[in-house]
């Protein structure tokens, strides 16, 4: 029996359309994912004036990267729905490795803003808005974690994206660096802040109305 549009399953749609979501999420991470191999490149080639901020703090570099990169990539098919419903093992299981990993990302992370020296373009309040996310993005991965715990779907749902989002934070900042870099010139100081903290900012609310949107539309589907 020949299976037409009219008789196909639903789900099996949804699959389909809903491939842009880890898509568009792996390729966000590709530039972060790139630089922590770049750096751990360059770290392994010895220490220089560019990179000895990074040698005096080795373990926060490479626990950010390590646990960063793994959270970003397999992060990516945690927010995929359809991938999600089909197989909801793998979900449980990756997520006992990428709330740890995403963990020790966002710990690392805020570790390197508050010790290391500040580089002749960033601030202090960079500094600050790195500690505000990187605070955000912990805090998320804890409460998804204990919404899960308590059987609160819709709250791990929420947090859980809030994680995220902030941990791409890095990918969308390349995309409103670039453009910027091109027309204005390398920036430096609060121009750099601002432009980075709107990176975090876009990044949240696009999570947020995304998931919202998702559990709207599955209470709709049941109550229909």
């Amino acid at each position: 029996m020949t299976t037409t549009a009219a008789t196909r399953p639903a789900s099996a749609t949804r699959s389909r359309r809903d491939w842009w979501i880890p898509a568009s999420l792996l390729a966000l991470a590709v530039v972060p994912s790139l630089g922590g191999v770049f750096r751990l490149v360059d770290l392994s080639g010895g220490r220089t004036a560019e990179n000895a901020r990074f040698f005096d703090l080795p373990a926060p570099i490479l626990v950010h990267i390590f646990g960063a990169t793994a959270y970003l990539l397999l992060g990516a098919l945690q927010l995929w729905p359809s991938f999600r419903r089909r197989r909801p093992g793998w979900h449980r299981w990756t997520g006992r490795v990428l709330v740890p990993a995403g963990v020790a990302g966002g710990l690392s992370g805020m570790w390197m803003a508050a010790f290391s020296d500040l580089t002749t373009h960033d601030n202090t309040t960079l500094m600050w808005l790195r500690l505000l996310f990187g605070a955000v993005m912990v805090a998320g991965l804890v409460l998804g974690l204990l919404a899960i715990r308590r059987r609160d779907v819709r709250t791990h749902q929420r947090w859980m994206a809030r994680a995220y989002a902030v941990a791409q934070g890095a990918g969308t900042q390349a995309l409103f660096l670039g453009p910027y870099v091109a027309l204005v010139g390398q920036p430096s100081g609060h121009p750099k802040a601002v432009v980075m903290g709107l990176a975090w900012v876009l990044n949240l609310a696009v999570a947020e109305w995304l998931v919202r949107r998702s559990q709207t539309r599955q209470s709709s589907r049941r109550a229909w």
